[in-house]
């Protein structure tokens, strides 16, 4: 039995918690967990699968900007227009390691896809980029002349690329440190780019309302969309590269098919501007979020293609090596698609499965030897781990509201919960205790090893603490 070519988007969940516009949206790799960033100042941990609960993080002091998952799903990377970037251990504790990060607003974190590294944009008109493991600087890219509103890794991360209000889009040698090339077709700010997910292609979007396309083996725009009627927020592709999504300040979401180089859906939901749209891992699912200060879950649907019939479409490619790329799409000369309607209409009646008003857990690094750990704190954990604590003390809760009702719970479970999450509590102090005294002990090593250097003699490497 072949799928549906093509079957509707479909909005899944309605997420309410937020207390001001929504301004980023990333998926946890293995697809259960979703964050969320705002205006608010929090960052919001939302698990998909189970119901009714989420954790509020609230370390910033100014508008998250931009929040990203680990590729390994272990830790989540904030931007903050207070000047620091912050990476966080979604848990209860509400751990960060905090990087002083630019001296001006920053726009955008990305992690590198091995997840050793992270780039960040900012309004001080660099691009930097910092070891994860060390938690420290490396370099920066300095060539950009306006406030830097976005910068990715390329899936081997060998390039970079960045865009910002110089109207520029820049990519990046990430060896040589040089900018390789500079795209300059916009007439205003650039406002979002990155890589398609095979690295062969960059889209960019403007506050020029377009969405832009180049093949960067033959630095040539391949496509060029204007099917918006306002500044386009945020893009991102479909994990097989045929789609891709756009927020824009329209208050709608557009979808494009890449292979055929047309809109085919236009999404209405939000109220107001659409400031960010993430694809999840497997593209099965999409979220979406806007000045409305709510987070959209919806279905993806429309790639249920049959695989038979993606074979065919390649078969008719004008190139014969596997994977079929951008370059393939006819016509191959740059072709723009003005805004219309021609697409299809979907305005969904918001029905919200998930809950209007779940129950949220606000986090803070409220002790003192919490907020000793803040730039120390080591960032190895699991998914697992992350939601142990959670699962338990909500399953504790829904026993106790059932044994109010007048069911016969045997009164040794809830003491034996009670046990578990002191024992889970001690268990995470231990183990922090143990994290920072490693900490120390790989400072004491690295100050050892340099002084060792510098008592053998001069040398053209210096030592770790001045790098």
């Amino acid at each position: 039995m072949m799928a549906s070519v093509l079957d509707d988007p479909s909005l899944d969940r309605l997420f309410k918690g937020h207390k001001d516009a929504v301004t980023c949206v990333h998926f946890s790799p293995n697809n259960k967990i979703l964050a969320s960033g705002s205006v608010d100042n929090s960052l919001m941990i939302w698990n998909l699968p189970a119901k009714g609960r989420c954790l509020r993080f609230v370390n910033h002091q100014d508008a998250v900007t931009a929040v990203q998952f680990c590729p390994v799903g272990n830790l989540v990377a904030t931007s903050s227009l207070d000047r620091m970037v912050r990476l966080w251990k979604p848990s209860l504790k509400g751990e960060s390691t905090v990087f002083k990060a630019h001296t001006a607003a920053v726009r955008s974190v990305a992690f590198s896809h091995d997840g050793a590294r992270l780039v960040t944009a900012s309004d001080d008109k660099s691009v930097k980029v910092w070891s994860v493991s060390r938690r420290c600087f490396i370099y920066s890219l300095n060539q950009h002349t306006n406030w830097v509103r976005c910068a990715r890794f390329s899936p081997d991360s060998r390039l970079a690329v960045s865009c910002g209000d110089d109207r520029t889009v820049r990519l990046w040698d990430t060896s040589s440190k040089n900018c390789i090339n500079c795209f300059t077709d916009y007439r205003g700010p650039a406002t979002y780019v990155d890589f398609n997910s095979r690295g062969t292609c960059i889209a960019s979007s403007g506050a020029d309302r377009t969405l832009k396309i180049w093949d960067i083996r033959t630095n040539k725009l391949i496509q060029h969309y204007k099917v918006h009627s306002a500044s386009v927020n945020s893009f991102s592709f479909h994990p097989s590269d045929n789609y891709l999504i756009s927020g824009s300040s329209d208050g709608t979401i557009k979808i494009l098919d890449l292979l055929e180089g047309r809109l085919i859906y236009t999404l209405h939901g939000h109220k107001g501007a659409v400031l960010t749209v993430a694809f999840s891992k497997a593209g099965e699912l999409f979220a979406s979020g806007g000045a409305d200060s709510q987070v959209m879950l919806w279905k993806t649907n429309f790639d249920a293609k049959s695989y038979r019939e993606v074979l065919e479409q390649h078969s008719r490619r004008a190139t014969p090596n596997p994977p079929p790329h951008l370059t393939d799409i006819h016509p191959r000369v740059p072709h723009s698609h003005q805004a219309h309607t021609s697409g299809i209409q979907v305005s969904p009646g918001v029905t919200d499965t998930h809950s209007a008003e779940p129950q949220i857990v606000e986090v803070r690094e409220g002790s003192q030897q919490n907020a000793a750990r803040d730039s120390q704190s080591s960032i190895t954990t699991t998914d697992d781990e992350i939601w142990m604590r959670e699962d338990i003390m909500a399953d504790e809760s829904r026993r106790k509201r059932r044994g109010h009702r007048g069911r016969n719970q045997p009164p040794a479970i809830n003491s034996i919960l009670q046990h578990m999450v002191k024992q889970l509590d001690v268990l995470t102090q231990t183990v922090s205790v143990l994290e920072e005294r490693l900490s120390l002990t790989e400072d004491k090593v690295q100050e050892c090893l340099a002084r060792t250097q510098h008592d053998a003699g001069p040398s053209d490497t210096p030592p770790d603490h001045l790098t």
